[in-house]
């Protein structure tokens, strides 16, 4: 794809073409190394266009309902006036690779709506329940107009809450259950939610549900707040009879507009885009120094050893750090004699 091709895609995009902004998102997605470059020129002119969107995680066991809640919310909020997307990440298989990718079958009716976009990406072996390139995909969203960004993430845990670090607001999708699951539930991740939902407040269930609201909202009073100006809040809803849905809506627009009338918002979002650089810095370099040959060469005999007892994983690390430091070091001496000899 020549510049040219890049900047048809890029204006495709800002109308709103929603087979551009899967196109988009593939090229971002893609790890062949042309493929990345032509992804960093589609998102430099892009950037400009985004950052006006609300960024939602949501999170939740597997079983709790995040599908169809995402569904019923979504199309009440675009009833609203807005465009939602929803970047469903699905849990990948350590065996073959492979992913369900089964969001876009579970959220039929809001797929088939023409205000929504849905974006189901396998999370690899990524850290942190979401896909490897969901930040810059975000940006591709925003830029073709959507002002709801819905990031769903596998299931909660210590090793999921970079949606957090992400979005602007993260929601905990809880079942009825009460004292069990109130001391079974990771505290970390509850410390990170701004809006807790016990789901499946209905039928039988309604009773126990209202009891577990109480349970967390006595519970969040003794965790460290995440805000300064906002105090994580808990309500009951059922995704299945539409109920609380709109308090869901009313409760995520009071937070953008109480983070952004004490500045938190603004100062999240710079932490944020810094994390990000030194995030990507951080796996460009990983990647560069495995494909590096003095590292390539010296790589089989270091794990080796590490293997067999003979060396600490922490020298090993070391012995590569420095071996890429001097052939580094040696190439740029190189290159600069060839100039001066050049010259």
């Amino acid at each position: 794809m020549d510049n040219a091709e890049i900047q048809l895609l890029a204006s495709e995009i800002l109308q709103g073409n929603r087979r551009a902004l899967a196109r988009g998102i593939t090229l971002i997605e893609s790890t062949r190394r042309d493929h990345r470059e032509q992804a960093n020129v589609l998102l430099e002119i892009l950037t400009p266009d985004t950052g006006n969107a609300v960024r939602l995680g949501i999170t939740g066991v597997p079983g709790v309902g995040k599908s169809t809640f995402i569904e019923v919310f979504g199309n009440h909020v675009i009833d609203l006036g807005h465009r939602v997307a929803v970047l469903a990440v699905d849990p990948s298989s350590s065996i073959s690779g492979g992913s369900i990718l089964g969001d876009k079958t579970r959220m039929e009716l809001l797929t088939r709506n023409t205000e929504a976009f849905i974006r189901p990406s396998p999370a690899g072996r990524t850290l942190g329940g979401v896909a490897r390139r969901t930040r810059e995909t975000m940006l591709l969203c925003e830029a073709a107009g959507y002002d709801l960004i819905i990031v769903e993430t596998v299931g909660v845990g210590q090793s999921e809450t970079m949606v957090s670090e992400m979005t602007d607001m993260f929601l905990l999708l809880l079942q009825p259950g009460g004292g069990d699951e109130l001391q079974g539930m990771k505290r970390g991740i509850t410390e990170l939610a701004d809006l807790l939902l016990v789901n499946k407040a209905d039928g039988d269930q309604r009773k126990l549900a209202n009891h577990t609201v109480s349970d967390y909202r006595s519970a969040i009073h003794f965790l460290p707040r995440k805000h300064k100006s906002w105090t994580a809040k808990v309500y009951p809803c059922s995704a299945v009879d539409d109920q609380g849905i709109t308090a869901v809506w009313e409760t995520v627009e009071e937070f953008v507009a109480t983070l952004k009338a004490s500045g938190e918002w603004e100062s999240r979002r710079t932490r944020q885009a810094l994390d990000w650089m030194w995030r990507e810095t951080s796996e460009s370099l990983l990647v560069d120094l495995k494909r590096h040959p003095a590292i390539a060469s010296a790589l089989p005999g270091l794990e080796s050893a590490v293997i067999r007892g003979e060396k600490p994983p922490t020298v090993a690390a070391m012995e590569l750090v420095t071996l890429y430091k001097q052939a580094s070091y040696q190439h740029t001496s190189v290159k600069q004699s060839s100039e001066s000899t050049d010259l």
